[in-house]
């Protein structure tokens, strides 16, 4: 029995998916012949995912059984279709006059052309990612990628895990050999800066920063205070300065968004996975230990308090890292770039924008709570590293 049909538009045909099960269980490495493999059956079904992503379309698990040479055998696969984002209600709100510039931040063709390179072969010892067994072009802005399914375990991070996913990412932002992929990704790190400030920041953030309704929200008072509205309305005054600073930072590969959901840790083996490549590309150094740092916090998964236990340990992971990789930054370089860039990119953006028209409940106070203490780690870290 074969029911593929939540996978819409992502679907192949019975043929195209037993060549790829008989790559993913290793009988033949390539070509037309299904290796002797006979489908006796296959289902997909949608995989939920909590967190809005403005380039996935949708997220599947595709799973049967096949016969062949060696016996019959299950197999699994991870299909994730990407499209421009373009095409989600989210674009709707992006002033006509900011389309464009909306668009060329947010590449939507960055996963598929990642998952078509070498870059598996580059990464550094100790971390890997899903193998891609077909990657395919829906049509002029979507795309469906058919990956292995990581078995992957959900973990509590503890302090030695950041450190050590810390340390790899210097490797990855200083290996001369990943940088050959940096012209799949976003390209040059100033654009990346630039656009982000020219675009969401002055765009939405600096807006709502300015407006007395956002700093009279019910969800806001209590929380953010006086001195911390203060600060940040400094740091927007300094908004020019703070893009030239970090544009004559030393540039290296990122990831783009190392947050612990995107860093899988497997049941069995010891590589942290890497997925989720759309904003791979060029960085000012240090990029990657923003996210690796504040994305659990700015989900409510982990306690801002966490930052001043992890963030000096992890900056000199990094940096260790980097020199492994024979790129040259010392510590005060790497960390201040990483305190302004966690400032811009995190930082100014910590009011529950999102949430201003629910009901302040009090698991809303505490998260947001959570996110003014972690704005104000941010804009004392830049403060202390001037």
């Amino acid at each position: 029995m074969h029911d593929r049909s939540a996978l819409g538009v992502a679907n192949v045909s019975d043929a195209e998916l037993a060549v790829m099960v008989s790559r993913s269980l290793g009988l033949v490495d390539s070509g037309r012949g299904g290796g002797g493999v006979v489908l006796l059956e296959s289902s997909a079904t949608v995989s939920p995912y909590h967190l809005e992503a403005l380039t996935t379309a949708g997220r599947y698990r595709v799973r049967g059984v096949a016969r062949t040479p060696t016996g019959d055998q299950p197999f699994s696969f991870f299909v994730k279709v990407v499209q421009s984002w373009g095409r989600t209600p989210a674009f709707a709100f992006v002033p006509v006059e900011m389309r464009e510039m909306a668009l060329a931040s947010l590449p939507w063709d960055v996963e598929p052309r990642i998952y078509r390179s070498d870059l598996a072969a580059r990464l550094p010892e100790g971390f890997t990612m899903p193998r891609a067994y077909a990657v395919l072009d829906i049509d002029d802005e979507s795309a469906a990628l058919w990956i292995e399914e990581i078995d992957a375990v959900d973990v509590v991070w503890g302090k030695e895990r950041f450190v050590h996913a810390a340390r790899l990412l210097g490797r990855l932002a200083g290996s001369e050999s990943v940088s050959a992929t940096t012209t799949v990704g976003r390209g040059a790190a100033q654009r990346l800066v630039r656009g982000y400030a020219e675009g969401r920041v002055a765009g939405q953030i600096v807006p709502a920063l300015c407006s007395d309704d956002l700093w009279a929200h019910p969800l806001m008072s209590g929380t953010f205070d006086d001195e911390l509205r203060a600060d940040l309305l400094a740091a927007v005054d300094e908004l020019d300065a703070i893009v030239e600073e970090l544009e004559s930072a030393p540039v290296a590969t990122m990831h783009g968004d190392a947050c612990t959901n995107n860093l899988l840790v497997q049941r069995t083996g010891d590589d942290l996975v890497l997925i989720d490549f759309g904003f791979w590309g060029e960085g000012p150094v240090g990029f990657d230990l923003g996210q690796l740092l504040v994305g659990e916090v700015q989900t409510g998964d982990r306690p801002a308090s966490d930052l001043a236990v992890l963030e000096p340990d992890c900056v000199a992971a990094y940096v260790e890292g980097l020199s492994q990789e024979g790129f040259t930054a010392d510590l005060d370089t790497v960390r201040r770039a990483h305190a302004l860039q966690m400032l811009l990119f995190s930082g100014l953006s910590s009011p529950p924008l999102e949430h201003l028209d629910s009901p302040p409940t009090d698991e809303l106070r505490r998260w947001t709570a959570e996110r003014a203490a972690a704005a104000r780690f941010m804009v004392d870290l830049v403060r202390v590293t001037s």
